[in-house]
C-alpha cells in the first residue's frame, strides 16, 4: 500500500514540476519569439544603411529603426528628410520623416497592405543634395506565424562575435572596406637617404676677396630667406690690397671721365674740330668703363659685394662667421627649396633581375609615423645600378620625389619599392591588422553592429596593403580603421546589442 503511494506521489511531482517546466519553456519561446527582429544592411555610393525591423505581416504596423552613416567619413546623418516607401507589386506605401530622433538614427512605422517580395526605398534629402538607397528582396506574408518562423531561420550565430553600435562607432576614427583584388608584385624593402635634388639647391659664393659682414644678427641656418634678400657684404675697406673699395671707386671715376670725354668730343665733333678716329677711341673707353662700372655697381657698393639669395627657400648650411676673411669663389651658404628630393635606397644583389621592373614605392618616415605612396608625392623612378663596386657591394636606386610631407634633407626613411606584378592577390589596408602572439587577425564585419574576429594568412606589403593569402574572401567587409577599440570591446565583456538604440 506505502509503495502505491510512493508511486502515486512521484507521478504528481513529475507531472506538476514537468507542466511547470513546459510552462517556463513556452513563456521563453514567447518571448523569444517576440524579440525576433529582421537586421537590413545595404550600402549605396554615398551611404550606408543598417536597420532592425520586425517581422512584415499584412495588416500589422512594422517598425524600422534605421541608420544612416555617410561612407566618404563614417559618421552619421545628422539632418535632412527621409522617406521610407515599402513597394510590393504595384502598391506601396510611404512615411517621411523631416528630422532624425538622435543623429544619424531614424525610426518608421509601416502596416504592409498586401503580401509578397519587394523593395523598400530610403529617398533622403538635405543641404548635400538627394540620395537614395533600395533595400531589395523585403518579403511581406500573410500570417504572423509564418513571419516569425521565417525570422527566426534568418537570425545571425553570434558566435565567436563582438556587439560594437552604430553610436559607438560614430564616436571614433572608423571605416569598414572590401578587399581588394589586385595585381601585387614583389615588394622590395629597404632605407633610404634623403637629399636635395640637383637644381633645389644654390650654392652662393663670394665674387670677391673681403672681411664678411652679415646684413642681420638673423642670418642663421634653417632661416627662411626670399628671393634677392641681401644675406651679407663682403668689405675691402680695410685691406691693403685687392680693395673692392679701391676698385669700385677706381671704376666709377674712370667711368664719369669717360663719359665726360665722349660727350665733349661729341660737340667739337659737330664742327669737325675732333676726327671720326679721336671720337671713335673715346667712345670705346667710355663703353668698356661702362660696361665695367656697371657689373660692380650691380653687386658691390662703397662699402663692398652684396651677397644676394638667388630664389626662396632656407639656409640650408652657411660657411662663414660674421668679420671673416673670404677669397673669391668661396662658398658663403647653400640655399635649399626643400622641394624637390632625392631618395637614394641601396638592395642586395639579389634583386638585380627586378630591379628594372621597379616602377612605384611607399615611404614611410620615421620621425612622425606616416606612410606615403609614390602617387601623393608625384614620385618617379630615376635610375638604378647596373654594377657594384669594392667599397659597396649594394646596388642603388635613385627616386625622386615633392616634399609634400615632412621630410627633413639628411634624414633615413624606410621604402618599399614596388614592381610591376601580374598576378593578383587579395589587398587589405595595413591599418585593419592585429597581432596577437604572433598571427594576425581582422574583424570582419557580419552586420555593421556584429563583428567576428577571423585569423588571417599574410604574404608581402608594401608599408600602404597587405597580401592576404587565406581566411576573408572578396565580399566580405573587414574593419579597416577602429578595430583596436573593437578589440578592447571585446576584452572588456559582452555589450548590449541595443546600447544608445531609440525603439
Amino acid at each position: 500500500m506505502k509503495k502505491i503511494i510512493w508511486i502515486v506521489a512521484a507521478i504528481c511531482i513529475t507531472l506538476l514540476y514537468g507542466c511547470s517546466g513546459n510552462s517556463v519553456s513556452n513563456e521563453k519561446d514567447e518571448h523569444a519569439h517576440e524579440n525576433v527582429v529582421l537586421q537590413i544592411t545595404e550600402y549605396s555610393k554615398d551611404f550606408e544603411l543598417y536597420a532592425e525591423a520586425n517581422p512584415f505581416v499584412v495588416g500589422q504596423a512594422c517598425n524600422i529603426l534605421t541608420h544612416f552613416t555617410f561612407l566618404k567619413n563614417f559618421k552619421p546623418l545628422e539632418n535632412g528628410s527621409i522617406t521610407a516607401s515599402l513597394i510590393v507589386g504595384t502598391k506601396g506605401i510611404r512615411q517621411t520623416i523631416k528630422e532624425p530622433t538622435k543623429q544619424g538614427i531614424y525610426s518608421f512605422d509601416i502596416k504592409p497592405e498586401i503580401a509578397g517580395t519587394g523593395k523598400i526605398i530610403f529617398d533622403i534629402k538635405n543641404e548635400e543634395g538627394n540620395f537614395q538607397i533600395i533595400v531589395p528582396q523585403i518579403t511581406v506574408y500573410a500570417q504572423e506565424e509564418e513571419a516569425h518562423e521565417a525570422a527566426e531561420k534568418s537570425v545571425i550565430s553570434k558566435t565567436n562575435t563582438t556587439v560594437f553600435t552604430k553610436e559607438q562607432s560614430w564616436k571614433i576614427d572608423y571605416t569598414t572596406e572590401l578587399p581588394i583584388n589586385e595585381p601585387f608584385g614583389q615588394v622590395i624593402k629597404t632605407t633610404a637617404l634623403v637629399q636635395s635634388a640637383q637644381g633645389d639647391e644654390i650654392i652662393v659664393s663670394a665674387k670677391t676677396n673681403g672681411i664678411v659682414v652679415l646684413s642681420t644678427e638673423n642670418i642663421l641656418e634653417g632661416t627662411n630667406v626670399s628671393s634677392g634678400q641681401i644675406l651679407c657684404a663682403i668689405s675691402g675697406n680695410e685691406l691693403a690690397n685687392d680693395n673692392s673699395s679701391v676698385q669700385f671707386a677706381e671704376a666709377k671715376n674712370n667711368f664719369e671721365k669717360a663719359k665726360a670725354d665722349y660727350e665733349r668730343l661729341q660737340e667739337l665733333a659737330k664742327d669737325k674740330i675732333v676726327s671720326e678716329k679721336e671720337l671713335l677711341s673715346a667712345k670705346n673707353q667710355y663703353e668698356n668703363a661702362k660696361v665695367n662700372f656697371n657689373n660692380l655697381n650691380k653687386n658691390f657698393s662703397i662699402s663692398g659685394q652684396k651677397v644676394s639669395s638667388p630664389a626662396p627657400g632656407f639656409i640650408k648650411q652657411l660657411f662663414v662667421q660674421n668679420g671673416q676673411y673670404v677669397e673669391a669663389g668661396n662658398p658663403i651658404a647653400i640655399i635649399s627649396q626643400n622641394k624637390t628630393l632625392l631618395l637614394i635606397a641601396e638592395v642586395q644583389q639579389k634583386y638585380a633581375s627586378i630591379l628594372r621592373t621597379v616602377n612605384s614605392a611607399n615611404i614611410h618616415t620615421i620621425n612622425n609615423n606616416q606612410t606615403y605612396s609614390f602617387e601623393q608625392l608625384n614620385g618617379k623612378v630615376l635610375s638604378y645600378g647596373k654594377s657594384t663596386n669594392n667599397n659597396n657591394y649594394l646596388i642603388p636606386v635613385n627616386l625622386q620625389i615633392e616634399n609634400k610631407g615632412s621630410f627633413v634633407s639628411g634624414e633615413f626613411v624606410e621604402i618599399y619599392l614596388k614592381t610591376i606584378g601580374n598576378i593578383h592577390a587579395l589587398t587589405i589596408p595595413n591599418s585593419a591588422l592585429l597581432e596577437e602572439q604572433g598571427n594576425k587577425f581582422v574583424y570582419v564585419q557580419v552586420t555593421p553592429e556584429l563583428f567576428e574576429k577571423r585569423e588571417v594568412k599574410t604574404g608581402g606589403t608594401d608599408g600602404i596593403k597587405t597580401e592576404i593569402l587565406n581566411g576573408i574572401s572578396t565580399n566580405e567587409r573587414i574593419v579597416t580603421k577602429g578595430a583596436i577599440l573593437i578589440k578592447l570591446a571585446q576584452s572588456s565583456g559582452a555589450l548590449d546589442a541595443h546600447s544608445g538604440h531609440v525603439h
